[in-house]
């Protein structure tokens, strides 16, 4: 089962879903003019530039920009950016890092151009919430602007199976408890004739946290993360930055290798089994996806309920959301572990990551990653909540009694599925696997929304050209462009 799965994850992330991300990125890059680059002074201003300022909603049942990308980072700055990267180094070897960089390099377009396609197709369901996503602007822009009919379903459905499968396959639970009972030396309670592992305790206690962080839905799952998300991502950051300060005689020969191995691919190395070209471009492209979620399709359904006077001025956003997840946070981890030289000792995920931050700062540093592990998990878990509900609200439109049952029976199960394969993987001490099938889950619904994009291109450039007229002074004002898609119904 394990070879079928890795020779499969080697098929999506082989030559036709790469040659899709890169053919999608060049595209988007030329033809926008090289808009992530040239006026990426413009997107830090309307963004970075932003955060300090007050947030005020008009409608309440909206949410601000500030809790759209608070919401969005909570779903992609956790796990996938410490144990994933931490993983990507250990089976790749440090060039995977330069992969995974120019891969982000197209993702700052890529998720401009989706999560301005979710805004613009969003929709209002009857108690006045937005919802949005790459199912929306199949139905709108597919099914009815192109006249497709009901052949966007078929997109839809397979984009909805891979998404959803991301919520019965998931390591952020796993990973955390791994994290938290090594910091604390926790092995577990014995209770009677059983023995019950920590990180089975902990996943406990993560899953009813996550339970109790998503109770009141999409809003308030954006008013605690906008609180939570930037405390633990400067904490993370800062630590990062000691530990590059710690190593700082090695930081220019982790560059090199970086950059060298990117390119004629590792040599064995210590428990390290050594890696080829083509293996190290897989994996720096997989776990860049997986991490900053450009072109996965997901990152849309939360910005799509943010409150935004343009859908390009909410996509600067996402393309903010590439940059500090990739180049900032993704960058950290993976210098973190390449100095720390754990990468070559054959431990991968939550593991490699703590014993990194072990051998800088000793145990202070194991229980300060343990702690930002832990809000990490839950944010990540709560983040992805927001996607779910978007999809659910969509087969929900039309409030069918399917699809309120559907609703009903995801709420209850929310946060099991982690629990449970915290529980199987600690019980079978096989927890190497999940991050292939974490990889196989991403490559279906990004094939699916990139190659939608693509079909859906000229309308981002519509929307794109008007925006640099009415707020960047670039071309002339075209009064009968039409912002968003309701309004061009009404």
């Amino acid at each position: 089962m394990i070879e079928f799965l890795n020779w499969l994850n080697g098929v999506l992330w082989g030559v036709p879903l790469i040659a899709l991300m890169l053919i999608a990125g060049l595209y988007f890059t030329i033809r926008s003019g090289f808009f992530q680059f040239r006026h990426f002074g413009w997107i830090m201003k309307r963004t970075a530039g932003r955060i300090t300022e007050k947030n005020s909603k008009e409608n309440g049942k909206m949410l601000s920009p500030f809790e759209a990308i608070c919401t969005a980072i909570g779903g992609t700055v956790g796990f996938g950016n410490i144990a994933g990267v931490a993983t990507a180094v250990a089976s790749g070897g440090p060039g995977a890092v330069l992969w995974m960089w120019l891969t982000a390099c197209f993702g700052l377009i890529l998720k401009q151009v989706e999560v301005t396609l979710g805004c613009y197709y969003r929709e209002t369901n009857e108690k006045g919430e937005k919802y949005g996503g790459p199912t929306y602007y199949m139905q709108k822009g597919l099914g009815e602007e192109k006249h497709w009919g009901g052949k966007w379903k078929i997109f839809a459905i397979i984009f909805g199976i891979g998404i959803f499968s991301t919520f019965f396959i998931t390591s952020s639970n796993l990973t955390a408890s791994e994290v938290v009972a090594g910091a604390f030396n926790f092995s577990g309670i014995q209770l009677g004739d059983f023995f019950v592992e920590g990180e089975i305790i902990i996943g406990i206690l993560l899953a009813a946290t996550t339970y109790l962080i998503t109770a009141k839905g999409v809003q308030g799952v954006a008013s605690i993360f906008s609180k939570l998300v930037p405390l633990m991502s400067i904490a993370y950051i800062l630590m990062g930055i000691l530990m590059v300060f710690v190593n700082i005689s090695q930081v220019p020969n982790a560059f090199a290798m970086i950059f060298s191995n990117a390119f004629t691919g590792t040599a064995a190395l210590g428990g390290f089994a050594g890696a080829a070209v083509a293996k190290i471009v897989q994996t720096g492209m997989a776990r860049s996806v997986y991490s900053n979620e450009a072109g996965w399709g997901i990152s849309p359904m939360i910005h799509s309920s943010a409150e935004t006077r343009h859908p390009i001025e909410q996509g600067l956003w996402g393309s903010f959301e590439v940059f500090f997840d990739t180049f900032i946070v993704c960058t950290i981890s993976a210098l973190s572990v390449i100095l720390s030289g754990m990468w070559t000792e054959g431990t991968t995920g939550g593991a490699l990551a703590l014993s990194s931050f072990s051998q800088g700062f000793g145990s202070i540093g194991s229980i300060i990653l343990a702690i930002i592990m832990i809000v990490f998990t839950v944010t990540t878990s709560g983040g992805w909540f927001t996607y779910y509900m978007a999809i659910l609200e969509h087969i929900n439109m039309k409030e069918t009694a399917f699809s309120k049952a559907l609703i009903k029976v995801f709420y209850v199960i929310r946060s099991l599925p982690g629990l449970l394969w915290t529980i199987y993987l600690v019980k079978t001490s096989n927890t190497g696997f999940i991050w292939t099938l974490v990889d196989i889950t991403s490559a279906i619904p990004t094939f699916v929304n990139v190659f939608v994009i693509l079909l859906l291109s000229n309308k981002y450039f519509i929307l794109l050209k008007d925006y640099k007229a009415r707020y960047m002074g670039i071309g002339q004002v075209d009064e009968n462009t039409v912002l968003f898609y309701e309004d061009k119904k009404d």
